[in-house]
């Protein structure tokens, strides 16, 4: 019942930021004013929602060190999209062709800001942390995985190759950095540097949604196995590679701070990842 009170009352308010981004689609500086409230408002209702339902204070979203963790994040994400973006550039299959467009990066930065919040806590703050404590780390982090793999398949261009590949990459690699943080200000900030790096700079699609212009005016052409095609970078198998990389490192690092929580039925007595677990260090 928790997980289902968390998830309609986030839901609520992203079905809301939504409909009031998509009524002033054209005006890039009120995107971004609607986005990023959006985001802030979600983090608010979700802390309320876990205080309600759980009886706890929501250390998974506390505000002392969110700063540089998104930071840390930030960087993580944007410089492994750089990482993917130059390794297709590099096989001919990306070129920057000018300057793109201010306004449209202006607007990317709310529509990312809300997005990403979302998705941060439905998947890994909702049904990441509440399966994790009743399956185990490995469990939770498979099919929560699998889930946001899936979950872009109603995207535009969206394919099966496209949906496994988020699942690996992404789906994976942002549970495996709650697990090793606990805390979402680190997956918050990696989603949003990848997001914003892919489209916002680099011009490139996210996930085949059709994204508008960023700060770069970004040519991609070349093999569909190289590139993703329409779905984006995020379908190349440079992608899956550096995000199952972090995913690895990430995992070693839960490991090593003895978050992992075993696999067994029920929860681990008296174990709860979002509040008794390792803050990040």
């Amino acid at each position: 019942m928790r997980l289902l009170k968390q998830f309609l009352a986030v839901a609520a308010v992203a079905f809301a930021g939504r409909a009031g981004m998509g009524a002033v689609q054209g005006n890039a500086p009120l995107t971004l004013v609607l986005g990023v409230a959006t985001a802030v408002l979600l983090l608010v209702v979700y802390a309320w929602s876990v205080r309600w339902s759980e009886r706890r204070a929501p250390v998974e979203v506390a505000l002392k060190g969110a700063a540089p963790a998104v930071g840390r994040g930030l960087l993580i994400g944007a410089g492994m999209f750089a990482a993917v973006i130059v390794n297709i550039a590099l096989l001919g299959g990306y070129r920057i062709d000018g300057q793109g467009s201010v306004t449209g990066a202006v607007a990317l930065f709310g529509f990312m800001a809300a997005a990403v919040v979302t998705e941060e806590l439905i998947f890994r703050g909702i049904l990441f942390r509440i399966i994790e404590e009743r399956t185990g780390t490995w469990v939770a982090l498979t099919l929560t995985g699998l889930l946001f793999g899936l979950s872009h398949l109603f995207n535009e261009h969206a394919s099966l190759w496209g949906a496994v590949a988020i699942a690996i990459e992404a789906g994976g690699m942002l549970a495996a950095a709650y697990a090793a943080t606990r805390t979402l200000w680190v997956p918050i900030g990696l989603h949003f540097g990848w997001n914003f790096a892919a489209a916002g700079v680099f011009s490139a699609e996210v996930s085949g949604n059709g994204t508008a212009q960023g700060l770069l005016n970004g040519v991609t052409s070349g093999p569909v196995l190289l590139t993703g095609g329409e779905f984006g970078p995020e379908a190349s198998p440079y992608a899956v590679l550096f995000g199952v990389l972090l995913t690895i490192a990430f995992m070693w690092l839960a490991r090593r701070r003895g978050n992992l929580v075993p696999f067994r039925r029920g929860a681990r007595p008296g174990f709860r990842p979002g509040a008794d677990a390792t803050l990040p260090r």
